[in-house]
């Protein structure tokens, strides 16, 4: 191991050996196929990844790059790049980790004695919330400024049951 790190550290062709590099699968809005035969990696492996990382449309990428540890890096199209808050001179709000209140019905005393929570505020919040009883919440969480999350264990979500007894899947 020792070893394999002081000639990884000297040559680069150590490391294209023992690591792999990256190989462009798709320049120029066309997909390289002997650069994916080559890696026996197909259609629906590239497509996979993409999907994975919020990608649905090959019209949006620009490079995608597989790397040697088999994830897939990706650069869009820059007319497909997200706006973000400092594009629009926006000073985004922290938002902190967020802290498991209830978890599984069972409140997380520990975790509300952290921000200064008491069990009578969080019942305030789950009535305030239309939620009567603690044992009905999956999961509650609070963010570091106090935006807080309730996910009820039995949902009434239509749409999510319907799609459940269909066995809908993408292809």
């Amino acid at each position: 191991m020792l070893l394999t790190g002081i000639i990884t550290l000297k040559s680069v062709t150590a490391i294209k050996l023992i690591a792999g590099e990256p190989v462009i699968l798709v320049q120029n809005g066309k997909i390289l196929e002997k650069n994916m035969i080559k890696l026996r990696y197909n259609q629906d492996d590239l497509m996979m990844q993409l999907r994975g990382k919020d990608i649905f449309d090959m019209n949006e990428v620009d490079y995608p790059i597989l790397e040697p540890h088999g994830k897939l890096s990706v650069l869009n199209k820059s007319e497909n790049l997200n706006v973000t808050l400092k594009d629009l001179n926006i000073r985004p709000r922290k938002k902190g980790i967020s802290t498991e209140l209830i978890r599984d019905g069972r409140i997380q005393e520990d975790n509300l004695k952290a921000p200064n929570l008491s069990n009578e505020w969080l019942f305030n919040e789950l009535i305030d919330k239309g939620v009567g009883n603690v044992k009905v919440v999956f999961l509650a969480t609070i963010t570091g400024n106090g935006e807080l999350y309730i996910d009820q264990k039995n949902d009434k979500l239509k749409d999510v049951q319907k799609a459940e007894e269909d066995d809908s899947i993408i292809k």
